[in-house]
């Protein structure tokens, strides 16, 4: 068995961050003078002593460089830890929740989800709102750097062709963390600054802002009302439309324009992918709102764009129950859902890269069976894509529908209905968060699922957006072989 030491200090190191974090919900429990602020000190002391214990114990076993098992370990289980602590206040706090519903309630912050289990939101303190907030913000954060340091060098799911340098020795991993870290920082920080004072302007108290902020640039769609964006306004609408678009696109985009190179930005096949998507999804949907329901026109094309938007992007936010705009809308929003924004951003599910991929490879075969004799290649952006690039992309593919199909049937045979328990599972899987049918749609939450449900669709929303392959492969038994 390789050595886990160094891996288990990384983790002990972003619990006990995990743990500091949480005297900020403290602070805002205290300035609110709501008494629920012994909630999140009990929580960041536990929850720091904790890391810090396991950091200590295996000091003596840190190294400079990771090998491809530690690294596929560290993010799986960085991933997979942080929720258990992060359930805490859920558990202890006024919330109350059970630890099944604490974890589905975490796992689905970190990994930006939005599935929730909680209900009268409205009403819960407000350093509980601001801890649910973070929890998606901290996610979105870690998932570009994912995205980034790790993912490429893995060669996960077609990952490899946005390598952040040249460099593919796994002993410079965690140089390549801090050099990334500090890049995407900045822009993430600055995204989120913007995005604050753009919600403060559209009438939005303080608080809703930053929870709002943090839930927009990670695209993950938590709210303060049961009713998410219902009653907020057309003027915050407008705002999650831009910040949701922005967060769905490459950050390595961001890094590259503030360093004056534009064209990389405008050129990106993916974000004009991106863009004519959106063009199409909310023409479409406004054109049946217009003509079939008969809705105003400001109305449906800002009802058609920002629903459309969130669930592309996989945020998850609602203004209005969709469910009730008939079937066509319905077969776009779950449609979309699987799609996803692009690769290096906060947003989930396939990526549109990988379709571009996979209609460039059919493509490609296509050609090779008209000319038989002739060398064609698939290209991306112009350039040769490898021909395991292209495995690597079809096996993603696979993995992901074989996932969904699994785990739709296992929540069928627990008793939901087929509609649920399909968008239930595409749902968790794209990261997502709302569902369609009466149960877990636009208008509902995840509370009544049984037990079982909530289990699987947490551990689903885990292997979803740490893109399956890299949950999976810790699975195996030859993973832990010499």
């Amino acid at each position: 068995m390789f050595d886990v030491r160094p891996v288990i200090h990384i983790i002990g190191l972003v619990v006990a961050g995990f743990g500091v974090a949480m005297f900020v919900p403290m602070c805002v429990d205290l300035w609110s003078q709501n008494g629920a602020w012994e909630t999140f000190l009990v929580s960041g002391f536990v929850t720091f002593i904790a890391g810090l214990c396991l950091a200590l114990a295996t000091q003596n076993a840190v190294a400079e460089g990771l090998t491809i098992k530690q690294t596929y370990l560290l993010i799986t289980s960085v991933f997979a830890t942080l929720p258990l602590f992060g359930a805490i206040p859920f558990i202890i706090g006024p919330a109350d929740l059970s630890l099944t519903d604490a974890f589905f309630e975490t796992m689905s912050g970190i990994t930006t989800t939005g599935a929730t289990v909680m209900t009268g939101l409205s009403e819960q303190h407000e350093g509980l709102l601001i801890w649910r907030g973070m929890l998606q913000w901290f996610g979105g954060i870690s998932v570009i750097i994912v995205a980034l340091a790790f993912l490429p060098l893995l060669r996960v799911g077609g990952m490899q062709l946005f390598r952040w340098d040249t460099a593919d020795v796994f002993g410079n991993v965690l140089p390549r963390v801090k050099q990334i870290t500090r890049s995407m920082s900045v822009i993430y920080l600055s995204l989120s600054a913007i995005c604050f004072l753009s919600y403060l302007l559209a009438d939005l108290k303080p608080l809703d802002a930053a929870v709002y902020t943090m839930t927009t640039i990670a695209t993950g769609g938590f709210a303060n009302d049961d009713s998410s964006f219902g009653n907020l306004g057309f003027g915050a609408e407008y705002v999650a439309i831009i910040f949701m678009s922005l967060a769905a696109l490459p950050f390595l985009r961001y890094s590259m324009t503030l360093e004056g190179r534009f064209k990389p930005m405008i050129k990106d096949s993916q974000i004009r992918a991106f863009v004519l998507l959106i063009v199409i999804v909310a023409g479409s949907l406004m054109a049946w709102q217009v003509f079939v329901n008969q809705a105003p026109l400001e109305q449906a094309f800002r009802q058609s764009l920002f629903n459309g938007i969130s669930i592309l992007t996989g945020t998850g936010y609602v203004s209005t129950d969709y469910s009730l705009w008939g079937g066509f809308p319905l077969v776009v929003f779950f449609t979309i859902g699987l799609i996803g924004g692009c690769a290096g951003s906060t947003s989930c599910s396939i990526k549109i890269f990988r379709f571009q991929l996979l209609f460039a490879a059919m493509g490609a075969r296509i050609k090779s069976l008209q000319s038989p004799h002739a060398i064609i290649v698939t290209r991306y952006e112009g350039k040769r894509v490898p021909d395991e690039t292209v495995k690597s992309v079809m096996l993603f593919l696979l993995i992901f529908f074989a996932t969904l199909m699994v785990t739709a049937a296992l929540l069928t045979l627990s008793g939901l209905d087929f509609i649920t328990s399909l968008s239930g599972a595409a749902a968790a899987l794209a990261n997502v968060g709302p569902g369609l049918g009466e149960v877990i749609g636009p208008s509902g939450n995840y509370s009544s699922l049984s037990v079982f449900a909530k289990w699987l669709l947490s551990f689903v929303m885990l292997i979803g957006r740490l893109e399956l392959i890299a949950v999976y492969a810790i699975l195996t038994i030859k993973f832990w072989q010499k």
